[in-house]
């Protein structure tokens, strides 16, 4: 989660995190006066629909990168009734979160799959969650982008000096391991489930451009710069069509 990004390039991409973020608002629903934080929050496009629902409520905005946070900043930075109720935290989902107080609900969209330990991640969670609490989350799953991962081991599998290069950087849980680490870290009331929502493109630029902002930063920062290109193209080149094949992870839960 301490890896950067570049936060005007990611948010210039046409996003189905939109649809994401706000599918997976309606599941948490908050109370308006509910003090939510938003793990994983990248450049705020989920917290400001999200301060829209919360007529006296505040956001935590919580996330590992540094250029993620200052891109939110600038988001809300217009609006001093939405900025005035935000507090913005760099912190690292895999640790113990360094929140004052206890929040009243957890939201996260296309975060978690970042995060390799999930027994850890559930239990800084809950331990900044009240009891009674609820948390609504959205991230990739067993079978999330499987083509798009094919298709880059098939590409380092041609480079003599891909050796160390080829552990991912990702973590798509499935649904009974999920329960598990939820039950585990003491949330009830589980609904975990996995949804194929594929992302079409335009065309073969417009997937590139996407899957080097949005995709295989993971590997990208393990490659010197002038190969970036080449490798995102040889991955693109590889898929079928313009077509990210996402696979989400959808939790809804309440904090025992």
């Amino acid at each position: 989660m301490s890896r950067e990004w570049d936060a005007a390039r990611y948010d210039a991409q046409p996003l189905p995190h939109l649809r994401w973020g706000r599918r997976t608002i309606d599941r948490l629903d908050p109370a308006g006066d509910a003090t939510v934080l938003d793990a994983g929050c990248g450049t705020g496009r989920d917290a400001e629909v999200l301060l829209t629902r919360l007529s006296t409520g505040r956001v935590v905005a919580v996330d590992g990168s540094q250029a993620m946070l200052d891109r939110l900043r600038e988001r809300l930075a217009g609006d001093p009734s939405i900025r005035d109720r935000v507090d913005v935290v760099l912190a690292d989902l895999a640790r113990p979160l360094p929140i004052a107080g206890p929040v009243d609900a957890v939201l996260s969209v296309a975060a978690f799959h970042w995060v390799a330990d999930h027994d850890a991640l559930f239990a800084n969670l809950a331990a900044v969650l009240r009891p009674g609490g609820r948390i609504a989350t959205d991230c990739g799953g067993a079978g999330n982008i499987a083509r798009v991962s094919a298709a880059v081991d098939q590409v380092l599998g041609q480079s003599s000096s891909s050796t160390s290069q080829t552990s991912s950087p990702w973590n798509f849980a499935g649904v009974e391991e999920t329960r598990q680490r939820l039950t585990a870290a003491g949330f009830v009331d589980l609904d975990v489930r996995l949804r194929s929502d594929p992302a079409r493109f335009r065309d073969r630029a417009e997937l590139g451009e996407y899957l080097h902002t949005v995709v295989l930063g993971g590997q990208l920062e393990r490659l010197p710069e002038d190969q970036h290109q080449g490798f995102v193209d040889a991955v693109a080149d590889r898929l079928p069509e313009p077509v990210v094949d996402y696979v989400r992870l959808e939790i809804t839960a309440t904090r025992r």
